[in-house]
């Protein structure tokens, strides 16, 4: 999980040191087999609890689909504290009988600890209707019959029946498992993609789709997060996507954000657990507060100033979720550890103008502004604006104590 900052190591960087470092990662690309042993009986047990708190978020209601002539049942879960002011991310769920509760639980356990965005789920009910619903051309693998209306009422009926209700983001995700997750990968190939992340949980392929969607892949030119998983169990499925994933390597495009997991004893069904926590964790990377090992490997290494780095972070995650995100405590105190680490002080006097803005009626802008003149050598000036902040209410490590020991010693150095 993501190790963040906290209130001690910000205490040493006002120091001039640093105790436990922090990190800040843009989505780190990455393919390759990954394998993972995880205690099954603690990992049920979890996600059973989690399924139990969000069944009392969702609700269950039903369309009737003009495409596939028939009334479809669905699940839906929207934030308890859903606000018409504010935006939320769509995720579209697959053979949501079984997977529903999975997706729901792991969206509420993210969002809790700011790792992802609250986000609205809708899943579709297929029980027996999933292989109609899922039906392609034996000839050349795309969807058929009842599969071409199933295609047509996801992005024709479903989805613009919940923008019709909630405020939904630019961003859209869509999760399938087995013969579903092989249709979610149809929606690649629309000219204007309707998702900007797939998990794909064991596809059963079409034929020569494990090679079909790795080519149609290296020509994306949106930003684009693609995940697959299977588990070293799943026999059937693994030597095609063992293909699909090799064919990846064969790729080079910065527009995809393409992950891989082979989970050690997971089957075609547990991989499922396995795979979408796992999904979550590397889709919504970009999200996360800064942690230690991106304050490391991204922040320090950042060429140019590091207020920057901060900067970019949150415009791309307006980009990609098309909301501003409220820049958290502990990326403000990430950049501020790096200024003092690097001796950045324009950017020290930059993340102080942020600070005002992001914390108006704390502390935290006028002592930052505060320290930036005091380094640059204008004691008086550093003064009265250590006595601004002293006004201000307290945040974190930075208090009225902290502004007066500041203030008595320039006092003392300068003999006032």
């Amino acid at each position: 999980m993501n190790e963040s900052i906290t209130s001690g190591e910000a205490c040493e960087a006002l120091n001039g040191k640093t105790k436990k470092p922090f990190d800040a990662s843009l989505p780190v690309r990455q393919t390759g087999v990954r394998t993972f042993k995880i205690n099954e009986s603690i990992f049920y047990s979890i996600v059973f609890l989690c399924a139990i708190i969000s069944n009392a978020q969702v609700t269950k209601t039903s369309i009737e689909s003009y495409k596939l002539g028939e009334k479809r049942d669905l699940q839906l879960y929207v934030p308890e504290d859903y606000s018409a002011e504010k935006t939320y991310p769509l995720i579209v769920v697959l053979d949501a009988d079984y997977l529903f509760d999975i997706v729901v639980a792991n969206t509420k356990f993210y969002a809790y600890k700011d790792e992802m965005p609250k986000s609205i789920v809708i899943g579709v009910n297929q029980d027996k209707l999933r292989y109609d619903d899922c039906f392609y051309n034996d000839d050349n693998s795309f969807p058929d019959k009842k599969g071409n209306l199933f295609f047509e009422f996801i992005g024709m009926e479903l989805i613009p029946m919940v923008q019709k209700n909630y405020n939904l983001a630019n961003f859209k995700a869509v999760v399938g498992h087995g013969i579903t997750a092989n249709f979610t990968n149809y929606y690649l190939f629309k000219n204007n993609l309707l998702f900007d992340a797939y998990v794909n949980l064991s596809p059963s392929f079409a034929p020569v789709m494990e090679s079909k969607i790795p080519e149609r892949l290296s020509t994306i030119e949106n930003m684009t997060f693609y995940y697959m998983a299977t588990g070293e169990n799943d026999r059937e499925n693994n030597q095609r996507i063992n293909v699909f994933n090799n064919q990846m390597k064969g790729y080079t495009n910065k527009s995809i954000e393409y992950y891989y997991d082979n989970f050690e004893n997971a089957d075609h069904y547990s991989v499922a657990s396995y795979g979408i926590p796992k999904a979550f964790d590397k889709i919504f990377k970009i999200y996360k507060p800064i942690s230690v090992e991106e304050y490391n490997n991204k922040v320090l290494e950042h060429n140019g100033p590091v207020v920057e780095y901060l900067t970019k972070k949150y415009n791309t995650i307006e980009e990609l979720f098309g909301f501003k995100k409220h820049i958290s405590l502990n990326d403000m105190m990430a950049i501020y550890a790096a200024t003092k680490k690097k001796e950045d002080l324009p950017s020290l006097e930059e993340l102080s103008k942020i600070a005002k803005k992001e914390y108006p009626d704390t502390m935290l802008g006028f002592f930052l502004q505060a320290e930036y003149f005091e380094q640059m050598g204008e004691p008086k000036k550093a003064m009265r604006t250590y006595e601004k902040a002293f006004g201000m209410q307290e945040i974190d490590f930075i208090t009225k104590d902290l502004a007066l020991d500041r203030i008595d010693a320039l006092k003392a150095d300068f003999g006032w």
